[in-house]
C-alpha cells in the first residue's frame, strides 16, 4: 500500500497566475488551461466559478498562450480566453485522474493499487503579497488504473479510454489516438475522496541552501518524515511526483476525509503520522 502526491493545478507557466488561499482557509482549485480546444470538455475558463468570490477563471488572468498556439507572439485574450476549455485534471467531481509526465509520474501512478491513495498539491498564493506555496488540496482512494499505449491496438485503446468518460485524457482523444504520442496513465477513483473544502496543507518552504545564491522551494523536512517520501527528491521547484510509504488508511486517518477540514485537522501531528508510517 502506498501514497502518491502529483502536482497539478493551473499556475504561472499556463495561466500567468496562482489561484488563491484566502485568510478563512478556503481556496480556488483552478485546472490549466487544455493544450488544444479539440476537446469534449464543456468547462471553459470563463465558466469555471470561483468558489469564495463571483468570478471565474478567467477573471485571475488576461491572456493565456496554450499549445497547440505556443507562440509568444500569439496569445489568447478576450472572449476567445473565455471560452477556452480547461483541462479538468484531476476530475474531484468524478473522481478521475490522467498522466502522461514522464518525470516519474507514469513509472510511480501505474503501480498503484485499489486502495492506495492519490493526493493532489498545487501552488496557492494569499491574496496581499504573501509568498506562494505548494499546498495538498485533495485526494482520492484509488480503484482502477489503466495504461493507454500508443502501441496499443485501436480497438484496445478505444475501450481503454471508453472506460475513463469523464477523464481529460479521454476527452482530447480522438478515434483512440492520444493527444501526445505518450503512454496515459488513467485512475478512476472512489470514496474517500474529494477536493478539500478548506484549510489546504502546506509541503513547501523556501530557503536558499548553503553554497546556493538562490532560494528555491523545497519539501518540507516534517512532511517528508512524517509521510514517509522514498521518492521524488526535496526540490518542488517543477511539481515533481512523490512516493510515499504511508498506507492509504493511514493517510486517510493523518489528513482526514476532504469534508471535514479543520483548522485543527490542517496541524500535522508528528507523533501520530510518525507511528502510522510503513517501510
Amino acid at each position: 500500500m502506498t501514497v502518491v502526491l502529483a502536482g497539478v493545478g493551473a499556475d504561472t507557466t499556463n495561466l500567468g497566475a496562482l489561484a488563491p488561499l484566502y485568510d478563512d482557509g478556503r481556496f480556488e482549485y483552478v485546472p490549466i488551461p487544455e493544450k488544444t480546444p479539440d476537446t469534449d470538455e464543456t468547462e471553459t475558463l470563463g465558466s469555471w466559478n470561483l468558489r469564495a468570490t463571483d468570478g471565474t477563471a478567467a477573471d485571475l488572468t488576461n491572456r493565456i498562450a496554450p499549445q497547440p498556439i505556443g507562440d509568444a507572439d500569439r496569445t489568447v485574450a478576450g472572449d476567445a480566453l473565455e471560452s477556452w476549455p480547461l483541462h479538468r485534471d484531476p476530475n474531484f467531481a468524478a473522481l478521475t485522474y490522467g498522466e502522461h509526465r514522464t518525470s516519474g509520474y507514469v513509472e510511480r501512478l501505474r503501480a498503484l493499487d485499489p486502495g492506495d491513495v492519490i493526493g493532489f498539491y498545487t501552488g496557492l498564493r494569499r491574496p496581499g503579497g504573501d509568498r506562494a506555496h505548494r499546498y495538498l488540496i485533495g485526494y482520492f482512494t484509488v480503484d482502477r488504473v489503466d495504461i493507454v499505449d500508443p502501441d496499443q491496438p485501436r480497438a484496445d485503446r478505444e475501450t481503454l479510454l471508453a472506460a475513463h468518460p469523464d477523464n481529460a485524457h479521454a476527452k482530447r482523444a480522438r478515434d483512440g489516438d492520444l493527444y501526445l504520442e505518450k503512454p496515459v496513465v488513467l485512475i478512476d477513483g472512489r470514496e474517500p475522496g474529494g477536493l478539500f473544502d478548506r484549510h489546504p496543507i502546506r509541503l513547501s518552504d523556501y530557503y536558499t541552501k548553503p553554497g546556493n545564491e538562490r532560494s528555491q522551494y523545497y519539501l518540507r523536512e516534517e512532511i517528508a518524515t512524517e509521510w514517509a517520501v522514498r521518492a521524488g527528491g526535496e526540490n518542488m521547484m517543477y511539481k515533481p511526483a512523490y512516493r510515499c510509504a504511508l498506507s492509504g488508511a493511514a493517510f486517510r486517518r493523518r489528513v482526514g476525509r476532504p469534508g471535514d477540514r479543520t483548522a485543527d485537522r490542517a496541524r500535522l501531528d508528528t507523533e501520530d503520522a510518525a507511528a502510522e508510517t510503513t517501510d
